[in-house]
């Protein structure tokens, strides 16, 4: 019994080393402001992977939360990456969280911006020694700002999350066609007029939380990208991952990124959302996992991001 009992404690001891991690707060300097994010570094003698984690849209912070929900998708992502050797760094985007003072007017803010704050931190990681190589991956719109970093980088490896396949102008229409017809007379116009580069004075109040005119500069530089295109100009190993229940984004989107190049791994998980997280279909109960912190990521996610990173080492 005693001889089990110590093999027990060896074992959990064992666990505990391998798991052991260390958190710090990290910063990039920028012309116009500080950006901020967390480095996550596993204890280990060697070199090992870094892992760049790009939050999605609007206000979400490099934790995968917002003003309006906490899931911390992107947190549990990285602890469980450490947990397996690998490091990672996820970032407050500019003029989010820890990073809202590198923003001094919305109406300068262009997508091509967020692009260059990846670029720069990828290059910090790729400057540091303790590292052997660079993966980015990407969440939702943070998906097609990672594949044109990965692009201008070279970074090792490039993995999507939820990330759309085709233009955002053209989700919005998808998503918008659910709300009521008079909403859309209204959208439509708009989303037509900020595909071909002009701004739109007269926005309907109800509307200013997409269309309101600080923002549509930032709009009509990121409708300009169609990810699909985007992707195929990579010529690292890609990971393209997606969840069947997903309200946000559909499996087709997937697809058509897949579709561009047959070296480009593809992953279906059944019954996960956007927030990474297991979810039924019905859009009520799908939404509750967007607010809730103690829902573990989706079962089998960090098995195929670990076996995807670690390929061809």
């Amino acid at each position: 019994m005693k001889i089990r009992n110590l093999l027990l404690v060896f074992s959990l001891l064992v666990t505990s080393l391998l798991c052991a991690q260390e958190e710090s707060e990290v910063e990039l300097n920028t012309e116009t402001g500080t950006l901020k994010g967390s480095l996550v570094i596993p204890e280990a003698e060697a070199k090992f992977p870094v892992v760049l984690i790009i939050p999605g849209s609007g206000p979400t912070d490099r934790n995968g939360n917002n003003p309006m929900m906490s899931n911390n998708s992107l947190q549990m992502l990285a602890k469980g990456l450490a947990e397996q050797g690998i490091a990672s760094l996820r970032i407050d985007k500019r003029g989010i969280a820890a990073s809202g003072s590198a923003v001094s007017k919305e109406e300068d803010l262009r997508f091509e911006t967020y692009i260059d704050d990846v670029v720069g931190w990828a290059m910090k990681l790729r400057n540091d020694p303790r590292f052997s190589e660079l993966i980015i991956a990407g969440h939702s719109e943070g998906s097609l700002i990672g594949m044109i970093a990965s692009e201008r980088v070279k970074a090792e490896k490039f993995i999507s999350l939820a990330g759309t396949g085709r233009p955002a102008a053209d989700i919005l229409r998808e998503q918008l066609s659910s709300q009521p017809p008079g909403v859309t007379l209204m959208t439509n116009p708009i989303l037509d007029s900020l595909e071909m580069g002009r701004t739109v004075d007269n926005v309907n109040p109800m509307l200013n939380a997409l269309f309101r005119p600080s923002v549509q500069p930032y709009l009509i530089s990121w409708f300009k990208y169609d990810p699909a295109e985007e992707i195929a100009k990579l010529d690292c190993p890609v990971l393209i991952l997606q969840g069947t229940t997903d309200i946000q984004v559909q499996v087709e989107d997937a697809e058509f990124m897949a579709a561009v190049n047959p070296n480009f791994r593809k992953e279906i998980l059944e019954g996960m959302n956007h927030v990474l997280k297991e979810a039924p279909a019905d859009r009520m109960e799908n939404l509750k996992t967007y607010n809730d912190p103690t829902l573990p990521l989706k079962e089998g996610l960090l098995n195929i991001l670990v076996s995807f990173i670690h390929q061809n080492k």
